[in-house]
C-alpha cells in the first residue's frame, strides 16, 4: 500500500464527489470507530459496492480525472482499442448502468478522427434494432468526446470463442442469424458496417448477439465514398484488399456479407479463415483469400445447410455471393430451423464426395426430401406442415435460382416444387433449368400455375417426372401427385 492514510483517501473521495459523508459515516459505524486499518477500510468500500477496484486504484495513484464523463460516474474499464476506450458507468441521478465509449486523448485534436467518432454516434442514435447495441447520446466538449450506449451484460464474441474454442453449428447459426438481422436492418437504411469482426459482436448472457461499432461505416458516410484505405484499421485494409482483387467498386455492400461469412467460419472451426497478420502489405496480399481452407476439411460432419451458406457468403466471385443481407438472412433462418428440428445430423455434401459414395449416402436417408420453392411466408408454413405430416423431409427456399444452385452443389432434394403463384415467371425459368441440367435432372419437379399462368404450360419442359399442376388444388390431391411422381422417379 502507498503512504496514504484513511483520512487522505476519504478526503479525495469527498472532493471528487464519489461518495457522500453519510456513506462514509455508515462504514465507520460498521467498524465502531473512525480509526480503521487502511486495507480493511478499502475492503469495506468494495465489499459494500460503494467503490470499485478501478476507482480505488485511481484514487490511490493520485489521479484526479477519469472518474466522471458528464453525468456518468465511471465504474471500471471494459475494453480498450487504439481509437477509443469503453467504460461501464452509472448515471449520477437515475443510477442507470450504461457503457461510455471515450475517444482517446491523442485523437482529440485530430478533426478527422473527431468527425468520425461523432458521426458514428449520430448514426448509431438513429438505429434501433434488437441486434444492434443502441447509442443514447453523444457529448463533444473541448478535448473530451464520448458517446453513451446500452451496457450489454455479457462478452464479445471473440472472448466467447476464446473460451469455447469452437461453437457447435446450432449455436453458431443462431448467433450469425442475429448479427445478420441487425445488418439487414442497417442495410435497408443505406448503412454498411465495414468493420465486421468477432470483437465487434457482443453476446449477452441470454445468448443474444448484438452489433457494436459502425465507426468505419460512419466514416464512409461522412466522406461520401472517399478513399478510406488510409485509415489505421486493419479490418478496413481487409475490406480494401477483397474489393481490389475481386474487381468490385470500393465500399461494395457485398463485402460485409463476405466478412460475416468469415465470422461464421471462425465460430464453426475455431480458426480465422484469413491468415492473421498486422503487416499491411501481407493484409493486402490476395493470396490470403485464395488460401482459405475449405470449412469441410477442418470440421467434418458440418451440416450441409451450414456449409452451403458459409461457402456462398465467402465466394470470391461477388456475383455468386449472397447479393443482400436479406437474402442471406432468409437462408440462415431456414438453416436455424432445420438444426432446431434435429438437422444437425445431416452430413455435408463434401463428406459424401470424400468417401466416393455420395449416392449410397443419399440412399441411406430414411425419408424422401421435397424442396418447396415459395416466397410467401404463410404458404411456406402450409406446405412445410402438410408434407412433414405425410412423412417427407421438407426444405423451404424463397429464391428459385438459389434452389437450383443448392441442388447442383448438394443434391438435397428428390422432388422440387416451384410455386409460380408467388414467385412469378422466374419459377418457370428455374423449372426449365432443372429439367435441362443433366447434373440434376434426376430430381422430379412440379410447377404450380394459377389460372392466369396456364398459358405458360406450353413453355414448360415437361416429361413424366416434371409436371405442371394447375391451381387451386386440394392438398390431398397435391400429395397424391407427388407420391406418384416419386414412384415414377424410382423406376
Amino acid at each position: 500500500m502507498p503512504n496514504m492514510t484513511v483520512d487522505d483517501l476519504t478526503q479525495r473521495i469527498l472532493s471528487l464527489e464519489l461518495l457522500s459523508q453519510q456513506n462514509l459515516h455508515e462504514i465507520w459505524l460498521s467498524f465502531g470507530t473512525q480509526y480503521v486499518d487502511f486495507e480493511k477500510f478499502v475492503q469495506a468500500l468494495t465489499r459494500q459496492g460503494l467503490l470499485t477496484n478501478y476507482q480505488i486504484e485511481r484514487l490511490i495513484s493520485g489521479e484526479n480525472t477519469g472518474f466522471y464523463f458528464g453525468e456518468y460516474r465511471v465504474l471500471y474499464l471494459v475494453g480498450a482499442g487504439s481509437f477509443a476506450r469503453v467504460f461501464r458507468a452509472t448515471h449520477k441521478k437515475s443510477g442507470k448502468i450504461v457503457a461510455v465509449k471515450v475517444l482517446r486523448g491523442r485523437f482529440s485534436e485530430n478533426p478527422e478522427a473527431v468527425e468520425q467518432f461523432i458521426h458514428e454516434a449520430e448514426l448509431g442514435m438513429e438505429l434501433r434494432h434488437p441486434n444492434i447495441v443502441p447509442i443514447y447520446e453523444v457529448v463533444s466538449q473541448d478535448y473530451l468526446h464520448f458517446m453513451v450506449m446500452d451496457f450489454v451484460e455479457g462478452q464479445t464474441l471473440r472472448d466467447f470463442l476464446k473460451m469455447r474454442k469452437r461453437i457447435e453449428p446450432k449455436m453458431a447459426t443462431r448467433i450469425i442469424t442475429d448479427v445478420c438481422s441487425g445488418l439487414d436492418y442497417a442495410a435497408k437504411r443505406g448503412l454498411q458496417h465495414r468493420d465486421l469482426k468477432l470483437s465487434n459482436v457482443m453476446l449477452s448472457i441470454g445468448g443474444k448477439a448484438m452489433l457494436v461499432d459502425f465507426g468505419l461505416a460512419a466514416l464512409l458516410s461522412a466522406k461520401k465514398g472517399k478513399n478510406s484505405e488510409n485509415t489505421t484499421s486493419q479490418r478496413a485494409i481487409d475490406y480494401a484488399a477483397l474489393e481490389r482483387f475481386t474487381g468490385v467498386k470500393k465500399n461494395d455492400p457485398r463485402s460485409d456479407i463476405y466478412f460475416l461469412g468469415c465470422i461464421y467460419y471462425n465460430l464453426l472451426t475455431g480458426v480465422s479463415p484469413l491468415a492473421e497478420t498486422k503487416d499491411r502489405i501481407q493484409r493486402l496480399d490476395k493470396n490470403r483469400f485464395y488460401q482459405v481452407q475449405p470449412l469441410q476439411l477442418l470440421v467434418s460432419g458440418t451440416p450441409a445447410s451450414v456449409t452451403f451458406i458459409v461457402n456462398k457468403a465467402m465466394s470470391l466471385d461477388a456475383d455468386r455471393r449472397y447479393q443482400s443481407m436479406a437474402e442471406l438472412h432468409a437462408d440462415l433462418l431456414v438453416a436455424a430451423k432445420r438444426l432446431e428440428d434435429g438437422g444437425a445430423n445431416e452430413v455435408a455434401a463434401y463428406d459424401f464426395e470424400k468417401t466416393g459414395n455420395r449416392l449410397a449416402a443419399k440412399q441411406t436417408q430414411t425419408r424422401q426430401t421435397i424442396m418447396v420453392v415459395e416466397s410467401d411466408v404463410e404458404m411456406q408454413n402450409v406446405f412445410r406442415e402438410a408434407f412433414k405430416k405425410a412423412g417427407y423431409r421438407v426444405l423451404v427456399i424463397s429464391d428459385p435460382e438459389r434452389a437450383i444452385e443448392r441442388i447442383v452443389n448438394e443434391e438435397t432434394a428428390d422432388l422440387v416444387m416451384f410455386d409460380a403463384q408467388s414467385i412469378g415467371e422466374q419459377a418457370l425459368l428455374s423449372f426449365n433449368d432443372l429439367v435441362k441440367d443433366k447434373r440434376i435432372n434426376d430430381a422430379a419437379a412440379i410447377l404450380l400455375l394459377d389460372e392466369s399462368q396456364q398459358k405458360w404450360t406450353g413453355k414448360a419442359k415437361r416429361d413424366p417426372t416434371h409436371l405442371t399442376v394447375g391451381t387451386p388444388i386440394s392438398m390431398k390431391r397435391l400429395r397424391e401427385i407427388i407420391a406418384k411422381l416419386l414412384q415414377e422417379k424410382q423406376k
